[in-house]
């Protein structure tokens, strides 16, 4: 078990951005599956809303989790506290 409390921390915020992207794409199939009902039945104002609410809502899901998840993989590759890798000569 690792006591570390940045790596905790890190662990923490990977968990929550994988939560958020999992839920900004089906957001998006929702939104996906909302249009093509509407072209079937008809585009409502209901289901243009909820097109439109669930690509926005989608979108503001997945923009901080790509950013976070990408800031954890680079931390988490550039950890001079890790064993598994060699320490660079110049850092």
């Amino acid at each position: 078990m690792n006591d570390d409390p940045v790596r905790r921390r890190r662990e923490q915020a990977a968990r929550l951005a994988s939560l958020a992207r999992r839920a900004g794409w089906s957001l998006f199939g929702l939104a996906v599956v909302a249009f093509v009902f509407g072209l079937i039945v008809g585009l409502t104002g209901v289901v243009v809303v909820l097109v439109v609410g669930s690509l926005a809502l989608g979108s503001a899901f997945l923009l901080p989790a790509i950013i976070v998840g990408f800031g954890v993989s680079a931390a988490e590759r550039d950890d001079p506290g890790r064993s598994d890798r060699p320490m660079e000569p110049w850092r």
